[in-house]
């Protein structure tokens, strides 16, 4: 299949490219960076996905909005680029499905503001997707990762006490790998085709933890 993803020069979006070229599928990535992968099934623009004209691609057949910042651009990149990609690549014929990488913090509200109120905004925007692309007979979905080990993260992760003082933050004790979101990915997106319009919470209890005082 064809398969359209932004964000692909490191983290969850590098781990998710390079899970759908594993099983053979084409892959195209839009990123601000550089090409990371190196792969005959991929081919790289770069990209701002807000500021720059995207690019013309034909006959996406699943697209993955992953792309995403946490500075004072949140609302410019997170949400709205994020329309603009969908918009132009996602109501096509040969649509299978759309997920968004949104976050755990546009259920818990906790995080910088812009940044939950632009993966708030993902969630949202997920929902009218998925009434839209119905006709289509594809799904749109969302994910929202709580902690990850990645790039973005690498000032917690080393940091022995301030890692230690988040994954005592979950219920199972520990962050998710880029893989796992990536599995995540491939199922919502292939294996699925009866689940749609949902946000799929992937923080390892962390929203669930609480303390009972008696």
């Amino acid at each position: 299949m064809k398969i359209l993803i932004t964000g692909t020069s490191r983290g969850i979006g590098k781990a998710i490219a390079l899970k759908f070229l594993s099983l053979n599928h084409t892959v195209i990535g839009i990123d601000k960076n550089p090409k990371s992968i190196n792969d005959n099934n991929y081919k790289h623009f770069e990209c701002d996905i807000f500021n720059d004209e995207l690019p013309d691609i034909d006959g996406v057949e699943i697209l993955i909005n992953n792309a995403g910042v946490q500075n004072q651009n949140d609302i410019d990149v997170n949400l709205k680029g994020t329309i603009k990609v969908t918009e132009k690549y996602g109501f096509n014929k040969n649509i299978k499905s759309i997920l968004f990488n949104a976050s755990a913090s546009a259920r818990t509200g906790s995080e910088f503001p812009y940044y939950v109120a632009s993966k708030g905004g993902v969630v949202a925007y997920m929902k009218n997707v998925a009434q839209r692309v119905a006709k289509l007979g594809a799904t749109a979905n969302s994910i929202s990762p709580g902690g990850v080990n990645c790039e973005l993260n690498q000032h917690i992760l080393d940091d022995k006490f301030l890692y230690e003082q988040v994954l005592n933050e979950t219920l199972l004790n520990k962050w998710a790998s880029v893989e796992e979101i990536a599995e995540w990915a491939y199922f919502i997106t292939v294996v699925n085709k009866s689940m749609t319009g949902e946000d799929i919470l992937i923080d390892n209890g962390e929203a669930s933890k609480y303390n009972f005082i008696w």
